[in-house]
C-alpha cells in the first residue's frame, strides 16, 4: 500500500490507514532516512492508538514506553546501537514477544532479532518535498 502526503496536516490519515491495513498486526518497522519523519509519523501513529503522554524520541534511552487505549505501546530507536547486544542488555525479547505495540526505528540495527512476522513502513521523501509512505506484511 501507498500515500503520498505534501503536509504534516495529513499524517493523521496515514495513521488511520496503516491501523487498517496492519488489522491485528502490532509489530511495526519504520525505514527511512535521517530526517525523512519517522519519529514524527510514530507521535501521530501513537495519537492513532489513543496515547496521551509526550511522545519523543527514545534515541538516548533506546526504549520509551507508553499507555494508550489499546495497551501497552514501545517505541525504539535503536540508531545509537553499536551491536545486537545492546538490544540483548536491554532485554528486547520481553518487549518483541509481549503482545504489546512495538514500533521499532532503525530496524536495520537488530535485524537478525526482528520476530518471523510484522509491518514494514518506509518513508521516501520525495524531489517535490513529498514524503511516500509504503506499508508491506513481512512474514515468516
Amino acid at each position: 500500500m501507498q500515500l503520498t502526503i505534501n503536509t504534516l496536516e495529513e499524517l493523521p490519515k496515514v495513521a488511520q490507514a496503516l491501523l487498517s491495513y496492519a488489522n491485528d498486526q502490532r509489530f511495526f518497522i519504520f525505514e527511512g532516512e535521517m530526517a525523512a519523519g519517522k519519529t514524527t509519523f510514530i507521535k501521530t501513529f501513537c495519537e492513532a492508538l489513543g496515547v496521551t503522554d509526550v511522545v519523543s524520541s527514545p534515541t538516548f534511552s533506546i526504549v520509551n514506553e507508553y499507555e494508550s487505549s489499546h495497551g501497552t505501546v514501545y517505541h525504539f530507536d535503536f540508531y545509537r546501537l553499536k551491536n545486537p547486544q545492546e538490544a540483548y542488555d536491554i532485554g528486547y525479547e520481553e518487549y518483541f514477544y509481549s503482545g504489546s505495540y512495538c514500533l521499532v526505528e532503525w530496524p536495520s540495527k537488530v535485524e537478525e532479532l526482528l520476530p518471523g512476522a510484522y509491518i514494514k513502513v518506509q518513508i521516501t521523501v520525495t524531489d517535490k518535498g513529498q514524503r511516500l509512505f509504503e506499508f508491506s506484511k513481512v512474514e515468516e
